[in-house]
């Protein structure tokens, strides 16, 4: 999706993949990775997600990335964060405590910044580009990722004739697919959720589920 889509659906308010709670497969799941304390944990697409917030009170650094700045500000205003703002060739960074944001393309970001993280947890941002940027995306950054880097993975599975994306439907096979040329991708769980989803019902779909994965970079 073009950059604008996005900064569009912030500025409307048009933001109904924003979770008002920590995602409770985040909390079951990232304690299998074993992040030591202290790794800093890439989020792309980040939005204002409170995930971010959860992972920085597990010891971690949460580096997100984000279009929209006013998600961003919004981020930090809602939390009672006063954060520091400094510019680089990456975009405008934001940054309180263990949790720095960046306002800029995730296709932007150096190889030196991506060495640096431990990981990584996308529970928005695969299932958020159509395919020909999926491709690009799982490339250039889990491909930059430092050797053993370990991720959490979470996506969506549904008839794609049913419904247009975003979130789009991201099939198993393509995950490992795209995955394969640097990562270890190992599906861990897998539900129906379509049920707790009613706006998905709404739009014509009969089966919705959520799968996640663990992802684990190859030396």
């Amino acid at each position: 999706m073009e950059a604008e889509f996005w900064l569009e659906r912030w500025r409307d308010g048009r933001t109904h993949f924003h979770q008002s709670r920590v995602t409770p497969l985040l909390q079951k799941y990232w304690p299998s990775l074993a992040l030591p304390a202290g790794s800093t944990v890439l989020v792309p697409l980040c939005g204002k997600s409170l995930d971010m917030l959860w992972l920085a009170e597990q010891g971690h650094r949460v580096l997100g990335v984000e279009l929209s700045e006013l998600a961003i500000t919004q981020f930090f205003s809602e939390h009672q964060l006063v954060p520091l703002v400094h510019e680089s060739a990456q975009g405008r960074h934001y940054v309180a405590g263990n949790i720095e944001l960046i306002c800029g393309d995730i296709f932007a970001l150096e190889e030196a910044t991506l060495a640096a993280c431990a990981g990584a947890y996308d529970r928005a941002a695969l299932i958020a580009l159509p395919p020909a940027m999926r491709a690009r995306y799982v490339t250039e950054v889990y491909g930059r990722l430092p050797a053993q880097a370990r991720s959490l993975l979470i996506t969506l599975e549904y008839d794609q004739q049913k419904m247009d994306g975003p979130p789009f439907s991201v099939s198993e096979e393509e995950v490992l697919r795209l995955y394969a040329p640097h990562s270890e991708a190992q599906a861990i769980d897998r539900r129906d959720i379509l049920d707790k989803e009613p706006k998905f019902l709404e739009r014509g779909l009969s089966a919705l589920e959520t799968v996640v994965y663990r992802l684990q970079r190859r030396e």
